[in-house]
C-alpha cells in the first residue's frame, strides 16, 4: 500500500492546536449554541427551563451536563420544522430519515450549514489521504439519507473529481472503477465486498485496480473486516462516522497514517461519554454512550444528542482532537444491516399486513460467511399451516420488508407455537454474529 501520510502544510491549525486552545474554543461556542438553541427553539427553551438551566449558566465545559438531553423520540415529535432554529425560507437543504413508524426524523441546513458541512467532510477525506484533483468513486447511496450528497458536498469542497455513481448495480460499479480510476471509494463496508466479489466473476485482481484508499462507514465493522478489504484490495481502508442529527458524514475520520480510532472534529461537535443507564457521564477512557452537542449548526441546532451508539473517548494522536473507538453496538434495539437502520417494529408492522401470519417474531442476526444476514422466525396461525400456505406467506413477508424497510431477509414460517415465547419483555433479537 501507498504512503498517503499527510504532508507539511496540509494540516489546518486546529488539527495541532492545544487541548487548552480547543477548549477555550468549544466553551465560546457551546455558549454560542445553548443560547440560539433557547432563543429560537421553543422546544429547547421549554426543556431547559423544566429542568431548570438556563444557557448563561454555562461558564465550563463541565456545566454541560446540568443540561437535558435530547433524544430521537423529540424530533419525531416535532415533525417536520419545529426543531429548526431559523424560518423555513432560510433553508438551503432538508434531509429526512425514512421514519420507523411512519414518521420520519428531518433535519436542515442553512448555506453557512452546508459550508461547515463541506469542510468537515473535506477534513476527512483529507485525513483518508485524498488530495486536490484525486478521483473518488462515491458509491453512498444518494437521495433523502445523508451519506452520498454529504460525501459529494466534501468532495467538492477539497477539490476531487467525483464518480456520483451511488449503490447498487455491482457489476457496472467494477466496470467504472476499472475504466476511469478512482484513487479513493466512499461505500459500506459490506458493499465494498459485494464489489470484490464482482472483480472476481469478471476474472478481474483488485489489487491491480487503481484504488488507494476506502473509506467505510453507515455501519459498524470490525478489524478483522478491514484486514481482508485491505489485503484483497492492497489498498488502506478507514473509518467515518456520522448520523443526520447532528450533521451527517464527517463527523469523526480516522487517519491513514494511523488508524487507531476516529479523530472527532470537536471545533464543531462537543462529545460526551455517559452511563446509558443512569445518563451520568463518564470518565475518557471508560466505554458508554456517545452524546453529541452541536458548536455551530445554524438551522438545526442539537444539544446533548443521544446517539446510542456504544464507544468510548480516548486522546487525540494523529490530530490534536480527541478519538472515539470504533461503535462496538448501540445501546438500544437498532439493528443497521449493511448500511440500513431497521428496527423490530419496522419488521412487526409488515408481518401485521401478512394474511395467516401470528403476531410472534424474532430477528436471528448471524454471519455465515463475510456480510451479516438476517433471518425472521414467524408462525402461522391455526388453520394457515400448510406447507403451500407457509411457503406463500414467506415470500409475502419477504417482498414487504424489502419494498418497505429496504433490505433482504430471509424468513421461516413455522407450525403454530413454534416461536419462543419470553416471560415478560419480549425477546426479539438473537444476535449469532461473531464478537470479533
Amino acid at each position: 500500500m501507498k504512503d498517503l501520510s499527510p504532508r507539511p502544510g496540509d494540516l489546518e491549525a486546529i488539527e495541532t492546536a492545544s487541548r487548552d486552545e480547543i477548549a477555550a474554543l468549544q466553551v465560546k461556542r457551546l455558549q454560542w449554541s445553548l443560547k440560539h438553541a433557547y432563543d429560537n427553539v421553543p422546544f429547547y427553551k421549554s426543556s431547559f427551563e423544566a429542568a431548570g438551566v438556563h444557557p448563561d449558566d454555562l461558564t465550563t465545559l463541565s456545566d454541560l451536563a446540568r443540561f437535558p438531553f435530547t433524544v430521537k423520540q423529540d424530533l419525531r415529535d416535532n415533525y417536520p420544522f419545529n426543531m429548526f432554529a431559523v424560518p423555513r425560507e432560510k433553508l438551503r437543504r432538508v434531509h429526512a430519515s425514512s421514519g420507523t413508524t411512519g414518521q420520519p426524523t428531518v433535519v436542515g441546513y442553512t448555506q453557512g450549514d452546508l459550508d461547515v458541512w463541506g469542510a468537515v467532510v473535506a477534513r476527512s477525506l483529507r485525513a483518508a489521504g485524498l488530495r486536490r484533483g484525486d478521483m473518488l468513486h462515491n458509491a453512498y447511496g444518494y437521495g433523502l439519507f445523508t451519506g452520498g450528497l454529504g460525501v459529494h458536498l466534501g468532495a467538492d469542497a477539497l477539490g476531487l473529481s467525483t464518480v456520483p455513481v451511488s449503490g447498487g448495480m455491482t457489476e457496472r460499479q467494477v466496470r467504472l472503477i476499472r475504466d476511469f480510476q478512482p484513487k479513493g471509494i466512499t461505500v459500506t463496508p459490506s458493499y465494498a465486498l459485494s464489489i470484490l466479489d464482482e472483480f472476481n466473476t469478471a476474472g478481474m485482481d483488485p489489487r491491480e485496480c487503481s484504488l488507494q484508499v476506502g473509506i467505510f462507514g453507515a455501519e459498524p465493522w470490525t478489524n478483522a473486516m478491514r484486514q481482508e478489504i485491505e489485503a484483497a484490495f492492497d489498498m488502506h481502508a478507514v473509518d467515518i462516522y456520522g448520523l443526520s442529527e447532528v450533521m451527517g458524514p464527517g463527523v469523526s475520520m480516522e487517519c491513514v497514517e494511523t488508524k487507531d480510532g476516529l479523530h472527532i472534529w470537536e471545533d464543531h461537535f462537543y462529545p460526551e461519554i455517559i452511563n446509558p443507564e443512569t445518563g451520568d457521564p463518564v470518565a475518557d477512557g471508560e466505554q458508554g454512550e456517545l452524546v453529541f452537542t452541536s458548536l455551530t449548526k445554524e438551522a438545526f441546532p442539537i444539544i446533548r444528542y443521544r446517539t446510542r451508539d456504544l464507544t468510548r473517548l480516548l486522546p487525540g494522536t494523529a490530530r490534536a482532537m480527541r478519538r472515539m473507538e470504533k461503535v462496538t453496538g448501540r445501546s438500544d434495539d437498532m439493528i443497521i444491516l449493511r448500511g440500513v437502520n431497521v428496527f423490530p417494529t419496522q419488521i412487526e408492522e409488515q408481518l401485521m399486513t401478512v394474511k395467516g401470519l401470528a403476531p410472534h417474531f424474532q430477528i436471528v442476526l448471524s454471519r455465515p460467511d463475510r456480510m451479516d444476514e438476517m433471518l425472521v422466525q414467524v408462525e402461522a396461525i391455526e388453520g394457515f399451516s400448510s406447507a403451500e400456505d407457509r411457503a406463500h406467506a414467506a415470500a409475502d413477508l419477504r417482498g414487504k420488508v424489502k419494498r418497505n424497510v429496504g433490505v433482504t431477509v430471509k424468513v421461516d414460517v413455522s407450525e403454530p407455537g413454534g416461536v419462543a415465547r419470553s416471560q415478560g419483555k419480549a425477546v426479539r433479537i438473537i444476535d449469532n454474529r461473531p464478537k470479533s
